[in-house]
């Protein structure tokens, strides 16, 4: 199987809403619709325009796996729409942790020095993941007040660049 991330854009969304919302909402219940998540459908003026960016990960020519990027400062960002399909997930495919180190490169090359995010405690792979990649733990009032909260978000990570 061939895996190939690239970015991604509005002709994808249906695809993209598909693989998060099963996970979101069939494998997490988390109670979240697309309504909650109108950037879905407005990939590109949402994430790239502003400076973010919007990839995919195709094994085989099907989406298995997102990450997002919403740029909200001259120098920081913050990550979005971070999935991997269920069956997709762990070491032998590495998925996750490819598409995160685009991400990071593509910070790098944009002189984006502070990468934030915000997930859900119930999401623990998730967290160690971030744990995994150096990512701080950050109490949601330390947030700059243009970080873009999600309502479902309740635990917050940061990464400086500068200092891996």
């Amino acid at each position: 199987m061939t895996l190939e991330i690239q970015p991604i854009g509005n002709t994808y969304s249906e695809q993209v809403i598909d693989l998060i919302l099963n996970i979101q909402q069939k494998e997490f219940n988390i109670p979240i619709t697309i309504e909650d998540q109108p950037d879905l459908l407005k990939i590109e003026s949402f994430y790239r325009e502003g400076g973010g960016n919007f990839w995919g990960a195709f094994l085989d020519k099907e989406l298995v796996g997102t990450i997002a990027l919403v740029k909200f400062d001259e120098k920081a960002a913050a990550i979005r729409k971070m999935f991997v399909k269920k069956e997709f997930r762990g070491k032998e495919h590495q998925i996750a942790q490819k598409l995160l180190d685009i991400l990071i490169s593509y910070c790098r090359e944009n002189k984006i020095e502070e990468i934030m995010l915000g997930t859900v405690s119930v999401l623990n792979a998730a967290m160690r993941f971030y744990e995994r990649n150096r990512f701080q733990k950050i109490a949601k009032e330390d947030l700059p007040s243009s970080f873009p909260l999600m309502s479902a978000d309740n635990v917050f990570y940061i990464l400086n660049l500068n200092k891996v």
